[in-house]
């Protein structure tokens, strides 16, 4: 049963525990999308890169999160520093997978008319190649998001998790208020970012938008 004067008693505690849950996501999606850019051009530009590359990221990617952390603790304590490199690594596969997928997609014949009207290689990419993947960066973008939002909350074990401290607590005193109250919040902070990155998506693409007759 959920104790409505339980949450307007803790306002306070789950508007910090849900910025420190934003902070944490934002980070992670942030250097994660940096680092996957760096090796998604790389693989773009030399094929042979794209085994080891993608199959480093699948296996960080299928390493159990609790396992993770619990290997990052004696490096790095329980710390933000631990708690990223977790979430930045859970990032790569997604990302770097619609980044390539993204570039791959650009017509042959539209590279070639850009060579025609004597672009370089750099003007090529950031003046075409790269406006012309983007749906499917932001929808890479889109999905790495919301599933560190989930797995942030993971990262409660080690003394982050922001709205995963809250359910933990929850859990460890039987306060199914608390559980409840972080369990939708992290679930509407996931609809409320796979929303606004649509839009943005739909704002840097205005030409992939289906016309109206």
């Amino acid at each position: 049963m959920i104790r409505w004067e339980w949450i307007a008693s803790n306002v306070d505690q789950l508007v910090e525990a849900t910025v420190d849950h934003v902070v944490l996501t934002a980070v992670a999606v942030v250097v994660g999308f940096v680092l996957s850019f760096g090796l998604s051009v790389l693989i773009y530009r030399n094929r042979r890169l794209a085994g080891p590359i993608t199959g480093s990221a699948g296996v960080l990617y299928t390493i159990p999160s609790l396992a993770l952390f619990a290997f990052l603790v004696p490096f790095t304590g329980l710390s933000f520093l631990s708690a990223e490199i977790g979430l930045v690594s859970y990032t790569l596969l997604i990302l770097v997978h619609n980044i390539v997928a993204g570039l791959d997609g650009v017509p042959a014949d539209v590279r070639e008319a850009a060579d025609g009207m004597g672009y370089g290689r750099a003007r090529r990419f950031l003046s075409v190649e790269l406006p012309l993947a983007l749906p499917l960066i932001v929808a890479g973008l889109r999905v790495a998001t919301v599933t560190t939002i989930g797995l942030v909350m993971v990262a409660a074990v080690i003394g982050q998790g922001g709205l995963g401290q809250v359910m933990v607590r929850g859990f460890n005193f039987r306060n199914d208020t608390a559980v409840y109250t972080g369990a939708v919040l992290i679930v509407a902070l996931a609809i409320v970012a796979d929303l606004v990155l649509a839009g943005v998506g739909r704002l840097v693409t205005p030409w992939s938008r289906p016309r109206s007759r």
